[in-house]
């Protein structure tokens, strides 16, 4: 009989992030420590916590109460007894490199020897604010969340180059465990995959605006009913090799010119080489045997019918 591990987190900050980090790991069964070096951040935080669960149990989105989740989340006066007895604990300070540096050499004095701790550091590198001193920096990492987490798994997982391997993958295995879907970046890059791509869409939302093409409110209808619509179901490279028979190979070679093109008018130069097509090709090939494209565009425009459905029946409920 497989016995039932409950798991620790410490939550360190207790803003808009650390709060949506204790309904996850309160919802995934942890018991749950958040500590703010605010009173009135610590005052109010059982009330947030309480109405997101309320919202979410509204929705049909929780397998308890509301009430038994919230009861798991524990907020506490130090820092030290967030980190105490923890597997897991998340920081969620501001994003400032004097705040975080200072925070982690208290978690790391703090924190049980097994504990991994994580930044929720939306751009900085562990290694921009972990001290090359700190005797338990092997277990630092940065796991970025989607915001908010309880609504978007996604978490990014980010070691530093000193960072363990063993911390890493059992850094994996809590978010994992945590109902979350980490993804692990290979190496430290500002702003990490989430806001990459986020940037790249943003940047040229603006110029758009700016060169006088479209107005703010088209470029949001562009990605919220067509760009975004596909990729809530999609990826961006799963939506290239499903629009083009043949799959993201051919789709390369008749459209990578014109994407070139309008890169270079940015001032970007970063053709899509012949050897850089081959891997990605190579990696969808695996997802996907061409055998299997049919079915896999019958698949995606199911996906966006039950979608374009639930978003019809909700705008007829909301009138």
């Amino acid at each position: 009989m497989r016995v039932q591990v409950t798991r620790r987190a410490g939550i360190v900050g207790g803003g808009s992030i650390g709060i949506a980090f204790a309904v996850v790991f309160a919802r995934a069964g942890w018991q749950v420590r958040l500590y703010d070096p605010a009173a009135e951040r610590r005052e109010l935080a059982a009330a947030e916590i309480k109405q997101r669960l309320d919202e979410l149990t509204h929705f049909g989105l929780l397998d308890e109460a509301a009430n038994e989740i919230a009861a798991r989340v524990c907020i506490v006066t130090t820092l030290e007894a967030a980190a105490a007895d923890a597997d897991l604990v998340q920081e969620c300070a501001p994003e400032r490199v004097e705040i975080k540096r200072d925070l982690f050499a208290q978690l790391d004095r703090a924190a049980p020897a097994h504990a991994i701790l994580a930044s929720a550091s939306s751009f900085l590198a562990a290694s921009r604010f972990v001290d090359e001193t700190l005797p338990g920096r092997g277990r630092c990492l940065v796991a970025h969340p989607g915001n908010p987490p309880y609504l978007i798994p996604v978490v990014e997982i980010v070691p530093a180059p000193f960072t363990d391997t063993d911390a890493v993958t059992r850094a994996m295995s809590l978010f994992t465990e945590a109902g979350l879907k980490p993804i692990r970046v290979a190496r430290e890059v500002e702003g990490f995959v989430f806001n990459r791509l986020q940037g790249a869409l943003l940047r040229e939302a603006y110029c758009l605006v700016r060169d006088g093409v479209a107005s703010v409110d088209d470029v949001d209808t562009v990605v919220r009913e067509g760009l975004g619509l596909r990729w809530s179901v999609i990826g961006p490279f799963e939506t290239v090799d499903l629009n083009t028979r043949g799959g993201i190979a051919s789709h390369a070679q008749k459209m990578g010119p014109s994407y070139a093109r309008m890169g270079a008018e940015r001032g970007q130069h970063d053709p899509w080489t012949s050897e850089l097509v081959a891997t990605v090709d190579t990696a969808r090939r695996r997802a996907l045997p061409l055998d299997q494209w049919e079915a896999r565009v019958a698949w995606r425009d199911r996906a966006l019918m039950n979608l374009v459905r639930y978003r019809k029946e909700s705008a007829a409920n909301d009138s």
